[in-house]
């Protein structure tokens, strides 16, 4: 889900924090350009939320690889067609971003 595209009802929350930690929020706030320090804490929170769900990903990659059966010894062969295929993922990015 695209929670960014989300914009209608929003829900407040108030929260309690020590001095120090409010400093170094509103330190944060000024050093990265953010208006509010809502704003600063919801961007956070997306990016705890977009790590949890890349690493859900993986582990789910990881539990499919596991389950489909026998492992074999990697060798020579393999290693070569991983270099390939990473090589060409690495070129494939680079003329992207040009």
């Amino acid at each position: 889900m695209d929670w960014s595209k989300i914009t209608q009802m929003r829900a407040t929350m108030n929260i309690s924090l020590p001095p120090q930690l409010k400093a170094w929020l509103d330190e944060q706030v000024e050093q990265n350009g953010y208006g509010t320090a809502s704003e600063y804490v919801r961007e956070l929170l997306r990016r705890q939320r977009e790590s949890q769900d890349a690493k859900s990903k993986i582990e789910s990659k990881l539990l499919a690889a596991i389950e489909s059966g026998e492992s074999t010894p990697m060798n020579a062969s393999d290693w070569k067609r991983i270099r390939a295929e990473g090589l060409r993922r690495l070129k494939s990015e680079k003329r992207r971003r040009a």
